[in-house]
């Protein structure tokens, strides 16, 4: 049993690590309510596109085919990444001046494997792109993105100390109860309190995966540095210069050394997420929980052989797993239903924590 001193202590917690994040979270909530169906949005958006989908049986241009259609299009450019869209056939070569040329230099592609030609790129959501960026970061970059992170960890801490000071509460109540013969202050704490134990499960989780997600660039820059870097045994070599026939030899050598998972993306020799002399092949499973778990293939830009595979380290998989969770990409639409409601019930709760707030300290000044 908690004393009452503690009780004290805890109930401080839960009031000031609430406020500090409330007026943010909030801003979150309102914001993660579209993005959790940005898919269906996106799909909406596009929908004036013309549709490009491959027949049973018809042949595709081969990987290398693409990556020559890019550089036609781009003359004097090297390849640095080719993807692979999901519901279409289309690789996307992306091409830079040389290997480490910065991101606001490169060039994007989306080459239909059908045709050979440059198809039409996937347009965006438009408002779900603003919205995207102040979720992430408030047009903030990356200290945005910490000072979210750490908001997040407040808003974990102050759903922790919900939970203790919750618990003395419950046992002069029954469970749900919501004394509706009280004043409306009354009525808000009991319904306050039962809506933030309904959502505990899912706030946790959504706080802690948001938490992960604002801590994306430094996580990879670790891995990079650590784990990529050890896989690759020439990386200060010279970097290997792009030969036909290389893309598709490293992919299919990939696949042939981790069976029964698909290529997601593909890094040339000196891009970021390569070494100077390797391409990395970065495969995903068939399944909607594996796809998200990438296991990197280092395929010798020379040889075509594989020269390390090793799955991604348990920081890495705790990323990867935590950016589609946060938004319940995970179990289709029912999913996605649930998130949305759960997102709605914690706007009610936060609001409704920052009027119990005002209205205590309005209170005194009533009286007078």
């Amino acid at each position: 049993m908690i004393s009452s001193r503690a009780l004290g202590k805890w109930c401080l917690v839960h009031k000031w690590s609430s406020l500090v994040c409330t007026l943010f979270l909030l801003i979150l909530c309102l914001t993660g309510l579209p993005l959790i169906f940005h898919d269906e949005i996106d799909g909406l958006a596009r929908s004036g596109q013309a549709r490009i989908a491959a027949r049973p049986g018809e042949s595709l241009l081969a990987l290398d085919e693409i990556v020559a259609v890019a550089l036609r299009e781009k003359p004097g450019d090297v390849p640095l990444y080719m993807s692979f869209d999901e519901d279409r056939p289309v690789v996307n070569i992306t091409t830079g001046p040389e290997p480490h040329a910065p991101e606001s230099r490169m060039s994007f592609f989306p080459i239909d494997r059908r045709t050979g030609k440059v198809a039409e790129a996937e347009r965006g959501g438009g408002m779900i792109d603003v919205l995207l960026h102040i979720h992430k970061d408030l047009f903030l970059g990356m200290p945005g993105m910490l000072f979210l992170g750490l908001m997040g960890l407040l808003f974990f801490t102050a759903v922790i100390s919900g939970v203790v000071i919750y618990s003395p509460f419950m046992r002069k109540l029954d469970f749900g109860t919501v004394r509706r013969s009280k004043s409306v202050r009354i009525k808000w704490l009991d319904w306050h309190n039962l809506l933030g134990v309904v959502t505990l499960a899912w706030a946790g989780v959504v706080g802690l995966t948001g938490t992960i997600n604002t801590l994306a660039d430094p996580i990879t820059a670790w891995w990079r540095a650590d784990e990529l870097a050890a896989m690759t045994p020439r990386a200060d070599g010279p970097v290997e210069i792009y030969r036909p026939g290389v893309a598709g030899r490293a992919v299919a050598a990939a696949m042939t050394a981790a069976p029964n998972m698909r290529p997601q993306f593909v890094a040339f020799p000196g891009a970021a997420f390569s070494s100077n002399g390797h391409l990395a092949v970065f495969l995903q499973g068939a399944t909607p929980l594996t796809k998200k778990l990438l296991t990197p293939v280092l395929v010798d830009a020379r040889t075509g052989k594989v020269d390390a595979i090793a799955p991604m380290p348990w920081y890495m998989k705790a990323l990867l797993l935590s950016q589609p969770l946060h938004f319940g990409d995970y179990g289709g639409m029912p999913m996605k239903i649930l998130w949305a409601l759960f997102d709605l019930v914690t706007i009610v709760v936060l609001g409704s924590g920052l009027y119990l707030w005002l209205g205590k300290r309005k209170r005194p000044r009533a009286a007078t």
